[in-house]
């Protein structure tokens, strides 16, 4: 029988280092905002930090059972590390930019860089893991098409993998 940390090395465990995760610069942004979440500054993020920043947000009326959820996805208090491999968790199944980028070159025949939004709204809703017509509001919402009605899809790609738009 292995020893405990190295069975936990080989499962994935807790002992694999969630900072080498992220380059440096995604840490620095992680860590401001949890700063800015953890509202009271003791270090840990609960319901009442949640409360706080949805206020600050201008969403006033959250329900307890919609914080307890939140932090129930933790599997403890929330400190940076937690909080860090919660992002962590949730970003590990995202594909790679290059196959994202792919998929959308599929469709973007003459090679622009950027496809109809009318064209990808349609086939995300009729296709494959279908979206639904609020789910496709949001994404546009989140990154709208130009005025054109074109939708930028490498922007888009590495928004998706990186979380901030390319410079």
């Amino acid at each position: 029988m292995a020893p405990r940390r190295a069975r936990k090395r080989a499962e994935g465990g807790a002992s694999s280092n969630v900072f080498s995760m992220f380059d440096q610069s995604q840490i620095q942004e992680f860590k401001e905002a949890f700063t800015i979440m953890d509202q009271n500054r003791d270090g840990f993020i609960d319901k009442e930090d949640l409360r706080d920043t949805f206020a600050a947000l201008g969403r006033i009326n959250v329900k307890n059972e919609e914080l307890e959820a939140m932090v129930k996805e933790a599997p403890g208090p929330i400190n940076f590390t937690v909080f860090l491999t919660m992002f962590g968790e949730k970003l590990k199944g995202t594909d790679p930019e290059e196959t994202i980028l792919h998929a959308f070159k599929v469709f973007d025949t003459e090679g622009k860089g950027f496809v109809k939004a009318d064209f990808i709204k349609e086939k995300l809703m009729t296709q494959a893991d279908r979206f639904s017509e609020e789910e496709v509001k949001q994404m546009f919402a989140a990154f709208p098409p130009d005025v054109c009605g074109n939708l930028d899809y490498q922007n888009l790609c590495y928004v998706i993998t990186h979380g901030e738009e390319k410079d």
